[in-house]
């Protein structure tokens, strides 16, 4: 539901320091008396991130909020375009318990995040806001928020929400939650611009404290600790040091042989923490880091590593007797949920961390297939329609919306891509509806932008990328691949169209769809072979994958992959490659594709330690960052194919099954689950001599059928075992 500030807040005002600085932090704190306490809510925002407290004591245990938006309309950014919606996503909690008789207090420690990071975002300064309402034994009570609060600023000295956080804990603002604190020295709250944005409430899981980790001594002498996997969070260290003395915190993804951390896969990440004379625990508190490995120095003990992220639950496992693909299937995972943070997810968790259009359109499926993540797409999908220009259709290429590189259909399309899975997954129709008008005005905008038929460009002094992170220099033109995704998207609306109540549209899309495949065929077919741009970086399964191409068309794709024996593909290709071949029932290549042992593989990431997917392939002409989830798109195929989970042709929401394993001859056996509403799908299978034993387990209200070639056998709830 869209409300307005007065609708969500009452008379509750935004306020922050009579002098607010880019990137300063603050403290507020309010009182209000109640007696008899019936039931009491709060609503509570403090713009970047905030923590709130009531009497001394946390509120909850949520971190990172709000969740990240286009909050309100930036001043020329993005630069000559409006951007199509502004939202505010209020947290609200029941606070009856922890309401006291008499007089109450809370505090609001706030600022950062991308709101305010230091004034790289285009916001503005912090500020927050506040309401408790409910009912005590004199009625209805409603306390706000206003300028009879206190303010100062707080502990926090630097800050970036991408790398650094300093703590001076000399200062006594470090206990300014407290309840008995005294503020009488404090400055009178001053009033702040209300943003201008529509408000709402999310159930979109926030980030969360999701798992402690014992850390391990790499070697004493440097004070270099190994948490055993890449992950994302904050060391948490017991301060010991004289008042003035120093610990700092560094954090890396890798170290030298010699074992100390490699400054390459540092990122800049760093915890300053500035000793106050008496022991305390102390964390980041409103930033999280990227890591498996932390060197401490100064005079403090590790006590133990918190791993922060969205709290979004796995619902799939995957199994079989190939440790290259169990790796996969475990790397994606982790590195998907280390990449959920704040409501977005992101390209990585510490250089960029942003939500990249092209990125989470790319893994959505897998992510879908793997997790429970439908509240976390839906509001994301909310992020894609917010980022589009209310003038021309443009798709900016992250969402919510930061500057940064894409193109115009990898990354754009995903106004499209996503709602559509979400569909296929969910069964939400509702979402395609929304959403089908901007899919169709950023269709308008593709074709402002075609040359010769060809999506060629996008807005003047843009990025116009095609595929990317491709282990030697790209080779497929942009138009290429940017008319694959254009032409993908507009066959995909050929089934949202009827959905949204417009099948009037279809023949315009079809005509389209037609008009760029000539376009496509007239540039990059070459009819003496069957080639596209001669079969190199997957370019012949793009054509494929969209209906181009003839029979010579997949036979040179096979013959090429059989005769490389790996991936020389980008983010975009190597799934797609992937799935043709699953689907034109080449299991076997696809598998050995998955599992080989070349240098820009999967099996050499796993051999060199990684516990979490690179940015890009091992060997490649680059290295970034070692936890990107962008080719682990490619696990959804372990379930779809593998296992064989999927849903009839035609369907959505996973109503019914067909479960249609593939038995890949470089495969012995195979097993996983997939949890669905109605509960836990389990595939298991073994070769036993030249028979298969099959067993699926199905729980109730969930209809199934086997599919065994042409033979399609009904299958029962509870256990069903055959021999194939």
């Amino acid at each position: 539901m869209v409300m307005n500030q007065q609708q969500v807040f009452s008379s509750a005002r935004w306020v922050s320091s009579p002098d607010p600085v880019s990137g300063r932090f603050y403290f507020l704190r309010g009182a209000f008396s109640v007696r008899g306490v019936k039931k009491a809510t709060l609503r509570v925002v403090g713009l970047g991130f905030f923590e709130c407290f009531l009497n001394g004591g946390r509120v909850c245990d949520d971190r990172f909020l709000p969740l990240n938006t286009d909050y309100e309309p930036r001043q020329d950014y993005p630069v000559g375009e409006t951007l199509t919606g502004h939202r505010l996503l209020v947290p609200e909690y029941d606070v009856t318990a922890l309401l006291l008789d008499g007089e109450n207090r809370i505090a609001l420690h706030f600022g950062g995040g991308w709101y305010d990071r230091n004034g790289a975002s285009g916001f503005g300064c912090a500020k927050a806001i506040w309401r408790v309402f409910g009912e005590d034994e004199t009625g209805a009570f409603d306390f706000c928020s206003g300028e009879g609060d206190r303010v100062a600023e707080s502990f926090i000295t630097d800050y970036d929400l991408i790398c650094r956080e300093t703590q001076d804990l000399r200062s006594p603002m470090k206990n300014a939650a407290a309840f008995d604190f005294d503020d009488g020295g404090w400055q009178s709250a001053a009033p702040a611009k209300a943003p201008e944005t529509q408000y709402g409430f999310s159930d979109c899981p926030p980030d969360r404290v999701c798992g402690r980790i014992t850390p391990v001594p790499v070697n004493g002498a440097r004070n270099v600790y190994d948490c055993g996997v890449n992950l994302t969070g904050t060391p948490v260290l017991r301060l010991a040091g004289k008042a003035g003395e120093t610990v700092t915190v560094r954090m890396a993804e890798e170290r030298t042989a010699e074992g100390d951390l490699d400054p390459e896969y540092v990122h800049g990440q760093t915890l300053t923490l500035i000793c106050g004379g008496e022991e305390r625990q102390a964390r980041a508190i409103f930033t999280w880091f990227g890591f498996r490995y932390f060197s401490v120095e100064g005079p403090a003990q590790v006590l133990y590593v918190e791993q922060i992220h969205a709290d979004v639950a796995v619902a799939a496992d995957f199994d079989c007797d190939d440790e290259t693909l169990c790796w996969l299937n475990r790397a994606f995972i982790t590195t998907q949920r280390m990449n959920m943070h704040a409501g977005i997810p992101s390209d990585c968790p510490h250089k960029e961390r942003r939500g990249y259009t092209g990125d989470g359109e790319l893994v959505c499926h897998a992510a879908m297939n793997t997790l429970r993540a439908e509240s976390f797409y839906r509001k994301w999908i909310r992020d894609i329609m917010d980022c589009q220009d209310a003038a021309t259709g443009h798709i900016q290429y992250t969402a919510p919306y930061l500057r940064s590189g894409g193109g115009p259909g990898g990354w754009g399309c995903a106004i499209v891509e996503v709602p559509y899975q979400f569909y296929l997954h969910y069964g939400d129709e509702s979402v395609l509806r929304d959403c089908y008008a901007q899919m169709l005005r950023y269709f308008d905008y593709l074709e402002s932008r075609t040359v010769n038929g060809l999506v060629a460009g996008d807005k003047p002094g843009e990025w116009c990328l095609g595929d990317w992170c491709t282990p030697q220099a790209i080779i497929l033109p942009a138009p290429f691949v940017n008319n694959y995704f254009y032409i993908r998207s507009l066959q995909r609306c050929l089934v949202i169209a009827p959905l949204a109540g417009r099948a009037v549209d279809l023949p315009m899309l079809r005509r389209r769809i037609e008009e760029r495949k000539t376009a496509l065929v007239t540039a990059y077919y070459n009819p003496m072979d069957g080639n596209f741009l001669g079969c190199r970086q997957g370019s012949n399964a793009f054509a494929l994958d969209i209906g181009l191409g003839d029979e010579r068309t997949y036979r040179n794709l096979t013959a090429y992959y059989r005769a490389l024996g790996g991936f020389d593909t980008g983010i975009f290709g190597t799934d797609i490659v992937t799935r043709i071949l699953f689907e034109h029932g080449d299991a076997d290549l696809a598998v050995r594709l998955l599992t080989s042992e070349s240098l820009h593989s999967f099996a050499e990431m796993k051999r060199r330690g990684a516990t979490t997917l690179w940015e890009y392939f091992p060997g490649s002409l680059r290295d970034r960052s070692h936890s990107h989830p962008m080719f682990g798109a490619v696990a959804a195929y372990l379930y779809d194919f593998l296992l064989g989970i999927r849903q009839p042709a035609g369907e959505a929401g996973f109503r019914s099954l067909e479960i249609a394993p593939v038995f890949a001859a470089p495969l012995n056996r195979a097993s996983g689950y997939r949890d669905f509403r109605q509960g836990r799908v389990r595939v298991a299978w073994e070769r036993q001599g030249e028979r298969i034993r099959l067993r699926v387990t199905l729980p109730e209200g969930l209809p199934a059928s086997l599919i065994v070639g042409e033979r399609r056998v009904p299958l029962r709830a509870g256990d069903n075992e055959l021999l194939i």
